[in-house]
This record gives C-alpha cells, sequence and structure tokens, in this order.
C-alpha cells in the first residue's frame, strides 16, 4: 500500500497486523481507546490515511460502529492523536540519538539518521505525520507537538548558525532531504543493495554533513 507514494507495507508489517487481528477477535475490550487507535494504524498501512472510515476502524476492533464515538468526534479526533502520538515518538527518538552526538553538526546529522530508521520502524506513524491532512487550528494539540519537535531540531542549528533565520534553513534543508531519503527507501529505490536501510541511512548523513558545511561556511 502507499501513502503519498510512499510504500508502507512490508511482511513484518502485514504479519503483526494480522496477529493482532487474531489476537483481538476473543478478546474484552476494555481499552476501547488503545484497541480503536490500533485497528486504525493496521488500516493506515494497508488502506493508506485517507482509505478507511470509522466504520472500518470499529469493525476491525471488533467493536460497534457507535462504540468509537464515546471517545472520539470523528474520524480525525481519532487520527489527530496519532498523529500526536507519531510526532511524540519521533521527538523521542531523535532526542535520544542527538544525546549521543558530540557537537551540534554531529547531533543533526544523528537526527538525519534517525529520521529514517523512523520512518522504516514506525510507518504508519510516520505517514500520520505527513499525510492526514488534519486541521492544526482544530487539534491545538497537533501543532504543539509538531513545535516541540521542531524545538529539538532547532537548539543545535542555532549555535551553528548564530542566527534565527539560517538556523531555520538549515533544520528544514536536513529534514526534506532526510524526508526524501526516507521515502526512496519505502518505494525499494535501493532495493538491489545487501542492506538497502543501511546505505540509505549513510547517504542521509553524508547529505545532512553536507548541508551543515554550506549553510554553515
Amino acid at each position: 500500500m502507499k501513502v503519498n507514494g510512499t510504500n508502507l507495507v512490508n511482511d513484518t508489517n502485514l504479519s503483526s497486523v494480522s496477529d493482532n487481528v487474531k489476537r483481538r477477535s476473543g478478546q474484552h475490550h476494555g481499552d476501547l481507546r488503545r484497541t480503536l487507535e490500533q485497528a486504525a494504524l493496521e488500516l493506515v498501512l494497508t488502506k493508506g490515511v485517507g482509505g478507511f472510515t470509522m466504520a472500518e476502524a470499529s469493525r476491525r476492533a471488533g467493536v460497534s460502529v457507535a462504540a468509537p464515538y464515546k471517545h472520539y468526534e470523528d474520524r480525525d479526533a481519532l487520527l489527530s492523536e496519532l498523529a500526536v502520538r507519531a510526532y511524540t515518538e519521533q521527538r523521542e527518538q531523535y532526542r535520544a540519538a542527538m544525546a549521543d552526538a558530540g557537537d551540534p553538526g554531529d547531533q543533526l546529522v544523528a537526527f538525519a539518521v534517525a529520521y529514517v530508521q523512523f520512518a522504516a520502524d514506525r510507518p504508519a506513524l510516520f505517514a500520520l505525520t505527513f499525510a492526514a491532512g488534519l486541521d492544526k487550528a482544530r487539534f491545538p494539540a497537533l501543532a504543539e507537538a509538531g513545535q516541540a519537535l521542531f524545538a529539538e531540531l532547532f537548539g543545535p542549528a542555532r549555535v551553528l548558525c548564530g542566527e534565527d533565520r539560517q538556523a531555520r534553513r538549515l533544520v528544514l534543508a536536513i529534514a526534506a532531504c532526510a524526508h526524501g531519503h526516507a521515502v526512496f527507501l519505502a518505494e525499494g529505490v535501493l532495493a538491489g543493495l545487501s542492506d538497502p536501510l543501511a546505505e540509505v541511512k549513510r547517504e542521509a548523513a553524508a547529505a545532512a554533513s553536507a548541508l551543515i558545511a554550506g549553510y554553515v561556511a
């Protein structure tokens, strides 16, 4: 399945989806919210962010079509919670990767590598970050989560660049380049390599280093 041109389904993901559905078939739905969110993530993988309805999520979760509305006003409200989760998990992963790096330049390179890794590990959450088309005015928590993520990256960029405008440009350039590498990986552009993920991460790191050299020179 592709979302915005990105192939989100692999053998591991489909196996996980199948196992989750089997486990839910006889379970008691004491945690309806968690069950619905998992069902929605599975549908994102198999049908795309915009390819399913609340009723489909209910059926996959094994609950009545009315049940989700006890927690979510509509489908966008469900997706917004998942998108906030996506931003939060990305922020945690990037922060951990950057903490192991040395100077600010190394931290931004580590971010680029972690970006590709997150996209490979969590394709449904990654897709929700960019393809959900949610109204951030309606869901302010979504905007806040995105801003918090950007702030993690802006700090080291500001140290390198010495002023705000150039720092923002550097963060956006590195993020855009890392995103492109992540999409290339999902599309199988480097499928002929023995270890496509490792190669794409190396290329993302090299590109980030080149961008830093260009912006800071």
